[in-house]
């Protein structure tokens, strides 16, 4: 049974969500929200009382807190509660930044309702998960000029030359055995530099920092830094 907690701002949107997912037989609704901040507040309450939650189905923009903002500090303090935004908006800067902040999928709202029960199915497997076209329109928006470095996310500049290597062959898709190869390094090696990267970046995984590498990647790549 996949415990699920449903956030959106818009109550018939909301009450027609949860009707359709219950009628599957591995989705329970445990939960409503019209905002971020009702979201984590219910996270909270879920954890402390014990209560399984396992995914929470996150809209955007809502009031008193948008879903970006809930996303992250969801994922701060409950690292183990996975997070699917859906949503009406597909702003590639919607999607980057959501992913950014721990987000496992993004699917937008016309999504059928197979599809989006597949999507909760794969993530909470681990999986991460994307609607048709996210992937090329966040792919646009990291390619655009880069970032002053002012701008760098923390920890980016206390990388190694050999971690900013290896995060700029994260970007690129290529595994850790590729990467050993690569480098002439064993694969334990590469995995230790990678868990290295995830720290000081205060990354979750191996998505989030090809997010980053290709939003920063002409900063990474060029040898003056």
């Amino acid at each position: 049974m996949i415990h699920i907690l449903l956030v959106e701002d818009q109550e018939i949107i909301r009450r027609g969500l949860k009707s359709l997912l219950e009628t599957k037989t591995d989705f329970k609704i445990v939960g409503e929200a019209s905002n971020g901040q009702q979201a984590i507040e219910l996270v909270e309450l879920f954890h402390t009382v014990s209560q399984p939650l396992d995914l929470v189905l996150m809209d955007i923009r809502m009031p008193v807190m948008d879903g970006v903002a809930a996303t992250q500090q969801i994922c701060q303090k409950f690292p183990e509660t996975k997070i699917l935004v859906l949503t009406t908006f597909d702003d590639a800067q919607y999607v980057t930044e959501a992913l950014r902040v721990g987000a496992k999928g993004y699917l937008l709202k016309d999504t059928p309702i197979e599809e989006l029960a597949e999507a909760i199915r794969s993530i909470d497997k681990g999986y991460t998960q994307f609607g048709p076209g996210i992937v090329e329109k966040m792919l646009t928006y990291v390619s655009t000029p880069q970032p002053k470095e002012q701008l760098l996310p923390s920890g980016m500049k206390d990388l190694t030359a050999r971690e900013r290597q290896i995060l700029c062959m994260i970007a690129q898709g290529q595994s850790n055995r590729e990467i050993a190869q690569t480098l002439f390094l064993s694969e334990g090696t590469v995995r230790n530099h990678i868990t290295h990267i995830l720290t000081r970046l205060n990354l979750r995984d191996r998505t989030q920092a090809a997010i980053i590498a290709n939003t920063f990647l002409s900063w990474l790549e060029d040898p003056n830094h």
